[in-house]
């Protein structure tokens, strides 16, 4: 079985937590029994996370070797120029080594994007933008710290596409997926 998920903002990509106090979970979205997240998201990103109750495809979807693009949408301080752009498309060089070659481009406003709880924090004086990065590897916060190594801190991080599963194909009427929402895939 595998099923998408829209990872609202805040929650944790697991379905038990011990912090006090405890912070939501998988565990509060009446997920099917028996799935487990192929991979993760950061508790402040947002976005479509696959789950399955089958090893082997959690393997596929998540090993670098198999290379299944993931698409984000990232809103970053600062107006993004061209060099910045062909850094992220020919690799950055990370603390922990350079990372593959990633599909870098500008975005006008994402068409349809939830707002975001709590929303984004506005400030006059401080630029802001959109990007799409497609990456094929997950290293920890690795859009994140890409587009910081480039002088664009992120401010907000939408996984869009795992694969050729995308967020905005797999709701109501080949809609959205609402935040919070799932449903069983082929």
């Amino acid at each position: 079985m595998l099923v998408a998920f829209n990872k609202p903002y805040g929650v944790l990509c697991q379905f038990t937590d011990r912090s006090i106090p405890p912070r939501p979970t998988l565990a509060g979205f009446g997920l099917p029994p028996d799935v487990y997240p192929a991979g993760r998201l950061d508790h402040d990103s947002e976005g479509l996370l696959l789950l399955t109750d089958d090893g082997a495809l959690a393997h596929r979807l998540t090993d670098p070797r198999h290379k299944q693009p993931k698409a984000y949408w990232v809103q970053v301080e600062g107006e993004p120029r061209g060099e910045q752009l062909d850094v992220l498309r020919s690799g950055v060089t990370l603390n922990d080594g350079p990372t593959r070659p990633a599909q870098a481009r500008r975005l006008d406003q994402p068409p349809v994007l939830w707002p975001r709880d709590p929303p984004v924090r506005y400030r006059k004086t401080v630029l802001d933008a959109w990007l799409e990065l497609v990456i094929s590897e997950g290293r920890n916060r690795q859009v994140r710290r890409m587009t910081a190594a480039v002088g664009l801190p992120t401010l907000r991080l939408v996984r869009v596409a795992v694969g050729r599963h995308r967020l905005d194909a797999l709701g109501e009427a080949g809609g959205w997926l609402a935040p919070g929402q799932w449903r069983r895939l082929e």
